[in-house]
């Protein structure tokens, strides 16, 4: 009984932590588009930073994409999502460094 009593409290901590991000990832993205919808419509870029964190609102292309995702002469790990609010894993930047150390 002791260990079921355990695994519903870790259970309550996950989802309230869960909550807690997902309030925090909404308020970002609506302080995004707020941003965004504050501006004269001419002046509207749908890309950005908000609280030091970019994001980009505009349909995915392929490039954007690609640079995200499969970058590998760009030096960073972590670029901005092609879609949405935050970072991606340059999966191009850690194939180069993991290939180049078995070399």
């Amino acid at each position: 009984m002791g260990a079921r009593n355990a695994e519903n409290t870790v259970g309550r901590r996950g989802n309230a932590l869960n909550l807690l991000v997902l309030a925090g990832v909404s308020a970002l993205v609506g302080a995004a588009l707020a941003k965004e919808l504050g501006q004269p419509a001419e002046d509207r870029t749908w890309h950005g930073r908000i609280a030091g964190l970019p994001y980009d609102f505009r349909p995915p292309t392929l490039a954007r994409v690609r640079a995200e995702f499969w970058a590998p002469d760009n030096p960073s790990l972590l670029t901005p999502h092609a879609f949405g609010i935050g970072y991606g894993l340059n999966l191009g930047r850690l194939a180069r460094d993991l290939t180049s150390r078995e070399r």
